[in-house]
């Protein structure tokens, strides 16, 4: 349904190096660095799975309010995954590994807040 999707970060560097460390546990990478000398504007870096970038940081006045951005995994040790290297990273907590059941049964979330306030997720819908 969205093809792409993004954030606008107060330190490039710092959000970058969060996001690689917190994304790469879910095994999505950076894929393209584009600086504002190419964009006219602001550095940007695209991340996803391999092949194709679907989530953006862009340098820049981070949004307000800050974003949520949710990120599908396939098994409930990749929410944990995602929520250790996060903290590691620098994150904060917004919301330890754990069943949501006032979403369904099946929801297994992790939230964790980046470098900007962003409220960012890792969630598996298969059951335990």
């Amino acid at each position: 349904m969205i093809d792409h999707t993004g954030v606008n970060v107060s330190d490039y560097g710092r959000s970058k190096a969060f996001y690689t460390a917190a994304l790469g546990a879910i095994g999505i990478v950076p894929l393209m660095e584009i600086p504002a000398s190419v964009t006219g504007s602001v550095d940007v870096a695209g991340f996803g799975p391999p092949g194709k970038p679907e989530f953006w940081i862009h340098a820049g006045t981070p949004n307000q309010p800050p974003l949520h951005v949710a990120f599908r995994v396939d098994t409930r040790a990749a929410v944990d995954a995602f929520y250790q290297a996060a903290m590691a990273a620098g994150g904060r907590d917004n919301g330890a590994p754990g069943v949501r059941a006032h979403y369904h049964p099946g929801y297994y979330g992790a939230f964790v807040l980046d470098p900007d306030g962003h409220n960012i997720e890792a969630v598996c819908h298969k059951p335990g």
